[in-house]
């Protein structure tokens, strides 16, 4: 068959047009991007990429009907919420073209790029994404396994059926009763939330129960985030109900007695909570990324937080080895950066090598008050690390202003996480 000259111009300008459009548009099958784990890093990250290539196939997976935020949790605990108010929906993802699978992950096989849950599926993916949070190191602290399991100690430090337990036992604790508060030192998630979780639970005490009294047994030598604005707030708010008790890690719980031990001291309590160290959630264990030094943390590329042990997976969130905040607002930035990221390699692109985060948080030290940090990291490659930009910082004392920026803090991070 002989082609004519205008036809042939109509091909060669249709073959021009096609090497201009992206790979994508005319791959065999749309690339096939897996995220396990709904929360501030997985459900953005699986957002974005939908917003910003819907030509991505994109699945989340988590085992849950619906987001049980951490942050707020405390205000749950101090009696300025209910356990309810920390539930969000999932019922918006969908929209954006995101297949969402309610299963557990217990199997990932990085040779042949599939995910296998608990309910007996199989997942294909291109690029693996996992946002696993962290899990608790519980064996570390000699009789908290018992003690948890008698009822007498929760961490709460994953917000659902914990808080509302250790919600429970405050409201049933006699005035002039002494509530324990244990925390690790860092790196673990949200380390300013011990301190308000005092400032609260204070508050909440000094309504209701005000002889009562809360010790805090902190493992770092100092309080870690807004040390200026939680002592003022303890000595201001709640003067000497808070007593703060720096370096004194926690290393055992007798729930039998109620007795906390740390290196220094022995602490009779009526409720006990104990936070105990973390590592990188199982998920990250099951594929192999928890690869770190100390078996904790996951080291990744901060270009593409593809990780450093097994290729074509990434991690985002909470369980990243790195000196970033441990926080939602962080995890949200790590999983916009991963889907832009994702985005061009699938386009054989390569992705911003000096990305910047941002991290705010806010803490409440009353009903009515509280403050923020907030800094922007940018990485350093030379340094292998995010280093912190001038400017920035912590509020130095709480007030109201903060507290109506605190809600709308909420309400923005919810909306840009689950749409």
């Amino acid at each position: 068959m002989t082609i004519r000259r205008r036809e042939f111009l109509k091909l060669a300008g249709a073959g021009l047009a096609a090497g201009l459009l992206p790979r994508s548009v005319f791959a065999a099958a749309a690339p096939r991007v897996v995220v396990v784990g709904a929360g501030y890093g997985g459900a953005t990250c699986a957002k974005y990429l939908r917003l910003w290539d819907p030509s991505i196939d994109v699945t989340l997976i988590d085992p849950n009907p619906h987001l049980v935020s951490c942050p707020m949790s405390n205000w749950v605990l101090g009696g300025l919420r209910q356990i309810g108010d920390l539930n969000k929906s999932f019922d918006n993802l969908p929209k954006y073209g995101i297949h969402m699978v309610q299963d557990s992950v217990v199997g990932v096989d990085a040779d042949k790029h599939l995910v296998k849950t608990q309910g007996g599926s199989s997942i294909p993916y291109d690029r693996l994404v996992l946002s696993p949070g962290v899990e608790f190191m519980t064996d570390t602290i000699q009789g908290y396994d018992a003690a948890a399991a008698a009822g007498k100690v929760v961490h709460a430090f994953k917000a659902g059926p914990e808080t509302a337990l250790l919600r429970k036992q405050l409201e049933a604790m006699p005035d002039g009763g002494v509530f324990v508060i244990a925390s690790p030192p860092p790196p673990g998630k949200c380390v300013s939330g011990p301190y308000e979780r005092a400032c609260l639970v204070a508050h909440y005490f000094k309504q209701n129960k005000p002889k009562s009294k809360i010790i805090m047994l902190d493992g770092h030598f100092q309080i870690v985030s807004k040390g200026a604005m939680f002592q003022k707030a303890f000595d201001t708010f709640y003067p000497g109900m808070v007593e703060h008790r720096p370096t004194n890690m926690v290393t055992r719980i007798d729930h039998k007695t109620m007795t906390v031990f740390s290196d220094w001291d022995s602490v009779k309590a009526d409720v006990i909570n104990i936070i105990p160290p973390q590592r990188a959630g199982k998920v990250a264990d099951i594929a192999g990324v928890r690869s770190d030094s100390a078996n904790r943390w996951c080291p990744i590329d901060f270009a593409s937080y593809e990780s450093k042990s097994v290729p074509n997976i990434h991690v985002i969130g909470d369980s990243v080895a790195s000196n970033m905040p441990k926080s939602a607002h962080v995890s949200n930035n790590q999983g916009k950066i991963t889907a832009a990221a994702l985005i061009e390699l699938f386009h054989d692109r390569q992705p911003d090598t000096l990305p910047v985060i941002g991290s705010t948080s806010y803490s409440a030290t009353s009903d009515h008050t509280s403050g923020p940090i907030a800094v922007v990291m940018r990485y350093d490659m030379e340094q292998d690390s995010y280093l912190r930009m001038p400017g920035g910082g912590a509020a130095e004392e709480s007030d109201e202003l903060n507290f109506q920026y605190n809600l709308a803090w909420f309400e923005n991070i919810w909306a840009d996480t689950l749409g």
